[in-house]
């Protein structure tokens, strides 16, 4: 078998992985349209502790601490703490004016946040004992809360549901096509992801910012031990090899500030799918040996989305170029060439686009930009995931390090809503 044979079997073999690998998701679709009448249950007022990790944030940490002092929950129930991390401006006096509890850290070779986040966790525990608190919130600084965000998480947090997430929107989806294209990311996950897996009674899983979790799994780990570039997969993972579900709750609503610049959106996500795949390779087998036991349908569902999406494309892609460049060294026909790889990007390509269309048409009411950025964002949808190309081969054979995002989306909740 020549070599270009081989290369065109292997092309067409990734392909199938990878439909077998996400074809599932697309059951996710019609569960998610189905809409179901929201039953409200009385929950009793829990005391939490709302953490927050911020270095150099101080343009935007106020508007968050003020979203949290607006809550519809009672005050004397949500205490708010700042690990100002390594800050160089005025983060720690900006975050106390708020109202903020605030505590310096200064450690330039244990970097990140898992770090911050357990060196918070350790000074609460110092000063307010292991009891005082039910469960502990989790926002990135640039964040901004809806009015009745606590109350809606308090309702889906109990014994049986120990981790909450949320529904991350954007405060600055119509900036730019990068902005966007991590916009309608997040409106997916939460919409066409977490909340089918909840509905059919699978594990959510927990995505950076927007999430809480009890003083049993702090108690567990005494303190937060998840210091890796994906901190918020390994935590997930965490919690579904533990028998822990993570529960979702579409009605508490969190707004997120995306990047908008090419070299730093690179960046972010190299350390996204190069923790991914450090997370994969650490907890894999595991994952695969729990997938007969009490979470085996979300260990089995994360295992799958977690790398192979990337992967399989970079795979493919590589394979289905190299094949297209011998198969025209050997004297191969460009036109029926050029029709093949056409077809090889446009099936891709549209694929992503109904994807983003769907989550555009659906979530169109909570996109905050203009109706014609909301259809040319979604055109360009599939060209930003496309990016995940390049990067995953960076993420593979480059240096990634955790780097701080900066933020200038300044805006309070008001102002948003």
């Amino acid at each position: 078998m020549s070599a270009l044979s081989i290369l065109q079997n292997v092309s067409r073999t990734i392909g199938i992985l990878f439909l077998l690998c996400y074809f599932y998701q697309l059951l996710y679709v019609p569960v998610a349209l189905w809409r179901r009448h929201r039953v409200v249950t009385a929950a009793p007022l829990r005391r939490y502790a709302v953490l927050i990790a911020a270095r150099n944030e101080a343009a935007v940490i106020a508007q968050l601490i003020d979203s949290i002092r607006q809550q519809d929950y009672p005050e004397e129930y949500l205490d708010v703490y700042v690990a100002a991390d390594n800050c160089t401006d005025d983060t720690a006096h900006a975050a106390s004016e708020a109202g903020a509890t605030v505590y310096r850290r200064s450690d330039a070779r244990r970097v990140g946040k898992g770090y911050a986040l357990h060196f918070l966790l350790s000074r609460i525990r110092e000063e307010r004992g292991d009891q005082y608190y039910d469960g502990y919130f989790v926002f990135d600084a640039d964040n901004l809360l809806a009015p009745d965000y606590v109350s809606r998480m308090n309702e889906a947090f109990s014994d049986s549901c120990p981790v909450v997430t949320s529904y991350r929107n954007s405060k600055n989806y119509g900036d730019n096509w990068i902005s966007a294209g991590y916009g309608l990311w997040f409106l997916r996950d939460a919409a066409f992801l977490n909340a089918p897996r909840t509905r059919l009674g699978l594990s959510a899983t927990v995505s950076g910012t927007g999430y809480l979790f009890s003083r049993e799994i702090m108690l567990r780990h005494g303190g937060w031990p998840f210091h890796s570039l994906s901190e918020d997969t390994e935590f997930t993972v965490d919690c579904l090899l533990n028998g822990e579900k993570i529960g979702y709750c579409g009605e508490a609503e969190l707004f997120d500030e995306q990047p908008t610049r090419l070299g730093q959106s690179v960046r972010q996500r190299m350390r996204w799918v190069r923790g991914n795949m450090l997370v994969l390779l650490r907890h894999g087998g595991r994952l695969t040996g729990s997938i007969g036991g009490k979470n085996g349908l979300s260990c089995l569902d994360l295992l799958l989305s977690m790398a192979p999406a990337i992967v399989l494309a970079v795979c493919g892609t590589a394979a289905g170029a190299l094949a297209t460049v011998l198969e025209l060294l050997s004297g191969g026909q460009p036109l029926p060439m050029l029709g093949t790889a056409i077809l090889s990007f446009a099936v891709p390509y549209l694929l992503l686009f109904a994807a983003g269309a769907i989550t555009t048409i659906t979530q169109w009411g909570k996109i905050r930009t203009s109706p014609w950025k909301k259809i040319l964002y979604t055109l360009t949808f599939p060209l930003f995931m496309a990016t995940y190309v390049p990067i995953t081969i960076l993420a593979l054979f480059g240096r990634v390090e955790w780097k701080p995002i900066e933020h200038r989306a300044v805006m309070t909740i008001r102002e948003l809503k």
